[in-house]
């Protein structure tokens, strides 16, 4: 592994490591597929009308939303120039590539919508007598903070080198939380699931016992007749950035269109079956990792990343339970790049001689470096690059050093492995929720496409 292991990861998890630390549990979403179905069973009299005028003709220049001001007036409230900076720089920062003056445009403004979603947001909970407290916001910058490793303080600094800063964090934790706890009063209790609905599913899974499920992450795009060429070339862009190592997560949390955009376009665990027939037959020849080109469906443009592979309840090996140390050692801002090579070459002869977990503290003493421990790590939940690695080793052994320049560099050890065990049936309690949660996410789509309709926003 090089110097540049860790950068596209730091970037991908600071975009979506938000919205997991704000929830104990992800929330399952609609698919684009059900989304696409939901929208082209309603009524259009907009366009029906639209389409019985043959010539428009334009009585001014439009706008042009490329050179707007970011400030923007949300039913009174403001989204200035800095809030939109701070989070376009959190998004840049998973890129390991700049992005053409184009393409930061049309981040630009999808990061905008973003902002004006959050406030109205905030605004509607505010109406139903949602209360986000100070010790709130505090408690889940932490969380996030724990997820990296930092405390909350060196976790602000750290966001301070990117760009952004906590404040910018904590407004996105505001409407996460606050939206959340207003579908809890307001959309959770009108959601009906039947218990005959949940013992088919879980039917259907024990009867498709060992067949092969997919958990996949979407980034959606839709489209219409009249800008089906348009998006398409904006779904070329963003694909191209994404093959030069942009991160999914953080283009899928800007860009998409889909409801699992808050997730970082995370679909949870599906099969075949379960996608759209145009997908089915690309998503069963994936690789983990890999992610597709654009994939034109009716009413979008879709692209896939294959987060992982098992078979329905079996035993999965990336479910085994690692025990770990991490030795990691910071660099200072003026380390160079031979400076580390020579450092690298200290760690690989230290953790050579080392004697497996109980040598890391005290190679950790001699490289002036810090000692982490970890239980309780799924062996699946590691990055793709360290999975490999760690998958392969016995235990005592250590990975080669990795980080880089400026994230530090780190080794692993692992002290102890738990194989996993046989999967069994689903519980009907876990699948009603699951069910549950999925409506209520659909529901909440359509409480914001509402607040959107009656907002008054006003761009100056």
């Amino acid at each position: 592994m090089n110097l540049t292991t860790l950068r596209t990861f730091a970037g991908a998890a600071l975009a979506s490591t938000l919205a997991l630390a704000v929830h104990a549990q992800t929330e399952p979403a609609t698919s684009a597929s059900e989304r696409a179905a939901d929208s082209s069973q309603a009524e259009n009299p907009i366009l029906d009308e639209l389409n019985r005028t043959p010539n428009i003709s334009m009585f001014a220049e439009p706008d042009d939303p490329n050179v707007r001001k970011a400030n923007v007036v949300v039913n009174g409230d403001v989204v200035t120039d800095t809030d939109v900076e701070q989070r376009l720089n959190l998004v840049l920062a998973s890129n390991p590539t700049d992005l053409d003056e184009q393409e930061q445009l049309r981040l630009r403004l999808q990061v905008m919508r973003n902002l004006i979603d959050e406030k109205l947001q905030i605004q509607e909970s505010a109406e139903n007598d949602i209360v986000v407290t100070d010790q709130d916001l505090t408690d889940a910058f932490g969380r996030v903070a724990q997820n990296f490793q930092m405390t909350p303080e060196k976790f602000g600094n750290y966001l301070e080198t990117r760009g952004t800063s906590p404040m910018s964090i904590k407004q996105q934790i505001r409407a996460e939380l606050a939206w959340g706890r207003l579908l809890r009063r307001r959309v959770e209790p009108f959601v009906n699931v039947g218990d005959d609905e949940v013992e088919s599913m879980i039917a259907d899974m024990e009867a498709n016992k060992g067949t092969d499920e997919f958990r996949i992450a979407e980034l959606v795009l839709f489209t219409s007749p009249e800008n089906a060429a348009q998006v398409k070339a904006q779904a070329d862009g963003i694909a191209e950035q994404l093959a030069q190592g942009a991160a999914f997560v953080a283009y899928a949390r800007q860009y998409s269109e889909s409801s699992t955009a808050t997730l970082g376009g995370d679909l949870g665990w599906v099969q075949l079956e379960q996608l759209p027939q145009e997908l089915q037959p690309i998503v069963a020849r994936m690789q983990e990792g890999q992610i597709t080109q654009p994939i034109q469906i009716p009413g979008a443009v879709v692209i896939l990343a294959l987060v992982d592979k098992r078979q329905v309840l079996t035993a999965n090996e990336d479910d085994a339970i690692l025990s770990l140390k991490q030795i990691s050692v910071n660099l200072s801002p003026e380390t160079s790049e031979e400076d580390a090579r020579s450092l690298v070459a200290r760690m690989n002869d230290a953790i050579t001689g080392m004697g497996g977990c109980g040598g890391v503290e005290g190679v950790a003493q001699q490289l002036g470096g810090e000692v982490t421990v970890n239980d309780s790590l799924r062996l699946g939940d590691l990055p793709p690059q360290l999975k490999d690695v760690v998958g392969q080793m016995q235990i005592g052994q250590s990975t080669p050093p990795f980080g880089s320049l400026q994230e530090g560099l780190k080794v692993l050890t692992l002290c102890g492995r738990e194989q996993p065990n046989e999967v069994a049936a689903p519980n009907f309690t876990a699948m009603y929720q699951q069910l549950e949660e999925s409506r209520v996410n659909m529901a909440a789509r359509r409480y914001l496409r509402d607040l959107r309709r009656e907002a008054i926003i006003d761009y100056r």
